[in-house]
């Protein structure tokens, strides 16, 4: 008997003119009930929605509309853990440039993106890649990466990064130095929202020197089969915020009281995740909320998403000690980020929860 060979890049294997996809790219069976048509899902109007926050209001100078915006950034945070972003102060022109370096970087041929390839096995995490089976069943998802660090700039290794096109360090590099603003604006807020100083959330994920953005491309081909696989099985993200751009295809979807949700693709937004990073400092009050991507037969799916994590080992992440009471113990223990990492690896391969995964490898 002939063992199935897998390309190791999932474009290959999509435009190779298969029917029907390899066994290892096939969800489980209770995963299969609940995966549906993602245009169709997107159409409905019916039932929750992602909530939308206005970022200009909540810098506003009128007392009266910043009060009325954080009220409902608390509300968004706390129930959904995730939302869109609009009036966020990058501009159209900046975002598109960004989307469009990371379409040519994908278009090149496959043999020009090996260039670029990952050694996770030789702990080369950044660069081109796809997702290697990490669990007992040896299950794969459809979508190759690229993945990299973006800020701050001097922690950098732009040799790894994309010569093609020529743009891309240029319109990465700016897209990152606005994320960190939009972070510490964001990060504020949501300080305020806990009660205690602006600063103080920014400081526990490690200021301006020391949090990190990762930017990762995730590359979803179109599948012939998409009712049998997932982009990105469920899982919560580990970093503090995570910012996603996307190109306009729907594939992002919430598990939100009970039941799957489509995010809508509202233009010219930012959705915006609460990692676990935060949901720890906030014991809990803020939410990591499950989340997962499909993909479609119809269209090429591609999301650009920028990871805001502390440093793996300089600070222990536990929650405020302002908002632990006796009527509110704190629900995590002290770890590192690193130690949080390693924390969900464990409770993955025991099968413990829904699958989750780390931003270096999802």
């Amino acid at each position: 008997m002939v063992a199935t060979v897998v390309p190791s890049r999932v474009e290959s294997l999509a435009s190779s003119g298969i029917q029907s996809i390899p066994k290892e790219y096939v969800r489980p069976q209770e995963e299969l009930t609940s995966i549906g048509n993602i245009f169709e899902e997107e159409k409905n109007q019916e039932g929750a929605q992602v909530p939308t926050i206005n970022i200009k209001d909540i810098a506003s100078e009128d007392v009266v509309v910043r009060t009325k915006a954080i009220e409902k950034l608390k509300e968004a945070v706390t129930t959904w853990g995730v939302m869109h972003l609009v009036n966020h102060g990058i501009s159209e022109e900046l975002t598109d440039r960004v989307k469009k370096a990371g379409e040519v970087f994908f278009q090149l041929p496959i043999e020009e993106k090996e260039k670029y390839a990952n050694d996770q096995a030789a702990g080369k995490i950044q660069g081109y890649g796809s997702k290697l089976a990490n669990n007992a069943s040896g299950q794969l998802e459809w979508e190759d990466y690229f993945f990299h660090l973006a800020f701050p700039e001097e922690k950098r290794d732009l040799s790894c990064w994309p010569r093609t096109p020529s743009d891309y360090t240029p319109a990465t590099s700016e897209y990152a130095k606005e994320l960190r603003s939009l972070a510490t604006k964001i990060l504020s807020a949501l300080s305020l929202v806990l009660g205690v100083e602006e600063g103080r959330l920014e400081k526990e994920v490690g200021g301006m020197e020391e949090l990190l953005l990762q930017m990762k491309i995730n590359y979803y081909p179109k599948c012939p089969q998409p009712e049998l696989a997932l982009g990105v099985e469920a899982h919560t993200d580990v970093s503090a915020l995570t910012f996603i751009l996307h190109n306009m295809v729907p594939g992002l979807q919430l598990f939100y009281e009970g039941k799957w949700v489509t995010a809508k693709c509202v233009p010219n937004s930012i959705i915006m995740h609460i990692g676990d990073t935060l949901e720890i400092l906030s014991n809990g009050k803020f939410k990591s909320i499950l989340h997962r991507g499909l993909v479609n037969k119809e269209k090429v799916r591609i999301s650009w998403a920028v990871f805001c994590e502390p440093p793996k080992d300089k600070i222990i992440l536990q929650p405020l000690p302002e908002i632990v009471s006796e009527s509110e113990p704190a629900l995590f223990p002290p770890r590192t980020f690193a130690q949080h990492l390693q924390y969900k690896l464990f409770k993955k391969t025991q099968h413990v929860q829904a699958p989750v995964i780390i931003p270096i490898d999802n």
